[in-house]
């Protein structure tokens, strides 16, 4: 028994400070916001700065549309989760519950998507958006969403296998069809994995650069990501306000994990396990 107590603290000691070496870049970030410059390069450096100076937040909100990003960056982050969170679900549900010719082979096939790189399909897909003239909209950033995403489908397969086949047959019997079926039953029994894809969604569409860099042109209709490499470009030596932006930018992040942090780790579990 004290044997299996030892080997417990050296875990958690070990978890623990795992934890602090992966918090340790988050906190020097903040602590960066509300120095000064000559504050930031002091060594030993201050870990716990003062006098604090907020200013640093109010002058990286003026230097830069800094509202203007963070709607835009919303729009297209709140459209992609919508999308992935359709789409993923109903290709889910017909190669989980539906049985049609040619379905697992049209399953393995999708998963071999997984393995190219987005390099590849990334100067075929820029095609396609201009020769529809959709350069420099949004379109091209939230289309592909609504498209179905490998990874959030076959996560979602995984949930819906879970799901004891004997619901769905009673269902019918009742005279559900498969659109009543899919709402009334899969979806509520999956909200663990549906969070998942919330989470993953939006956090990679949030941080994304390359494709907003890739089809976007106008300054007003650039992301935070963006955004961010304007002020960056421009104000090269305001290490404080833009370390300010930088936080800002990654503060509703960090809020969504933690308010959907025990579905998350659950729908990342589950989801690995079931089959």
């Amino acid at each position: 028994m004290p044997r299996k107590s030892n080997d417990r603290t050296w875990i958690y000691a070990a978890l623990f400070a795992g934890s602090f070496l992966f918090f340790l870049p988050f906190w020097w970030m903040v602590i960066s916001s509300l120095k000064t410059n000559h504050q930031i390069f002091t060594f030993p450096p201050d870990w716990f700065p003062w006098p604090i100076r907020w200013r640093n937040y109010l002058e990286a909100l003026t230097f830069i549309p800094f509202l203007r990003y963070l709607w835009n960056t919303l729009i297209i982050s709140a459209a992609n989760t919508l999308g992935n969170v359709l789409s993923a679900s109903l290709v889910a549900y017909s190669f989980s519950r539906i049985p049609w010719r040619g379905r697992d082979a049209c399953f393995y096939l999708m998963l071999a998507t997984m393995l190219l790189p987005p390099q590849v399909t990334m100067i075929p897909v820029f095609v396609i958006f201009r020769t529809l003239r959709l350069i420099d909209t949004f379109a091209p950033l939230i289309v592909p969403s609504f498209l179905g995403t490998s990874f959030f489908i076959f996560l979602l397969r995984q949930f819906f296998r879970g799901i004891p086949e004997a619901l769905s047959e009673a269902a019918r019997i009742d005279g559900c069809s498969e659109w009543q079926i899919y709402a009334r039953i899969m979806m509520p029994l999956s909200i663990t994995g549906l969070v998942t894809v919330v989470v993953f969604s939006f956090l990679w569409s949030w941080v994304d650069y390359l494709n907003p860099l890739i089809y976007l042109q106008s300054p007003e209709k650039f992301t935070l990501s963006l955004g961010l490499q304007q002020f960056q470009s421009s104000h090269a030596l305001e290490w404080g306000m833009l370390m300010a932006a930088s936080t800002l930018m990654v503060l509703p992040v960090v809020v969504l994990f933690f308010i959907a942090q025990r579905a998350f780790i659950r729908g990342i579990i589950t989801g690995g396990l079931k089959g």
